[in-house]
């Protein structure tokens, strides 16, 4: 069975219940998968709501996709590390696995998400292009374009 971590760019189309959010659904059969959120892509839509004040219909869908997904902890050793380890591939300076690019800086809430993903063998499903250095080497990526 498959199984997907689904990133903070996804889950708002989720809040959303757009056609985007219906698309992927039918396309991925994410009613019939195993579907984790990190926990830091909740503190993300957190924070995304006191900035941009959502209101009650929102914060309770909000509700509603924390009882329909598994919610994944990063306080895990295996995480911890691998964090270490993403940062330092994406700039070039993880010895035993050469960056042959030049690097790349990301965002510290993605390498979160990214090491997650990688430990936990899950399938990192994103509209962030930020992850595409780290497929095969660390994780599955499912790296979508939204319709525009």
């Amino acid at each position: 069975m498959k199984r997907y971590l689904l990133d903070t760019s996804i889950l708002l189309h989720a809040l959303r219940n757009d056609s985007f959010w219906n698309e992927i659904s039918s396309q991925y059969n994410l009613s019939e998968t195993q579907n984790y959120i990190s926990v830091v892509s909740l503190g993300e839509l957190y924070a995304l709501s006191l900035r941009n004040n959502w209101g009650v219909p929102r914060i309770s869908k909000l509700q509603t996709l924390k009882e329909h997904f598994g919610i994944v902890d990063i306080n895990v050793e295996a995480i911890l590390y691998r964090y270490a380890q993403i940062d330092a591939f994406s700039q070039g300076k993880l010895k035993d696995k050469p960056f042959n690019n030049s690097p790349r800086n990301m965002g510290k809430n993605d390498l979160w998400i990214a090491a997650t993903a990688s430990v936990f063998n899950l399938e990192l499903m994103t509209l962030d292009q930020d992850f595409n250095h780290l497929n095969v080497e660390f994780l599955e990526l499912i790296a979508l374009k939204a319709a525009t």
